[in-house]
């Protein structure tokens, strides 16, 4: 699971080591050697679980699906971003935090209408 991209839809063999990393990121992080480039990439589709190989010279829209089970992999990436929030108990298990903003109707205990009763009466 890569850290880096979290829709990552692909695993790409490292031409250089012949290992599976899901972004150049994760090797660049796990191994000590740079990264070779080459125009020839083989993939490997997270859905399908199977391998298939694309040239980057002849890169067509077409090519952005997997061959074998027509999985979209060329998404913009979603990277994970820094944010500035309250740290609490998940709000689903313990909601003792959040104050309800929803005004609550007046009960009413039976068939006449109590508040209006003195009104109508004469």
């Amino acid at each position: 699971m890569c850290k880096h991209i979290l829709n990552a839809q692909v695993s790409i063999r490292s031409p250089c080591c012949r290992k599976w990393f899901d972004c150049a990121e994760c090797h660049r992080e796990q191994e000590s050697h740079p990264l070779a480039q080459r125009t020839e990439m083989v993939f490997a589709c997270k859905k399908c679980k199977k391998a298939f190989r694309k040239d980057g010279a002849e890169f067509e829209e077409s090519d952005e699906y997997c061959p074998h089970c027509d999985n979209h992999f060329v998404l913009e990436a979603v990277t994970p971003k820094p944010i500035l929030k309250f740290e609490g108990e998940d709000a689903r298990v313990d909601n003792r935090m959040l104050k309800d903003e929803r005004i609550r109707g007046k009960e009413q205990r039976s068939i006449f209408d109590v508040e209006e009763a003195p009104n109508k009466l004469g």
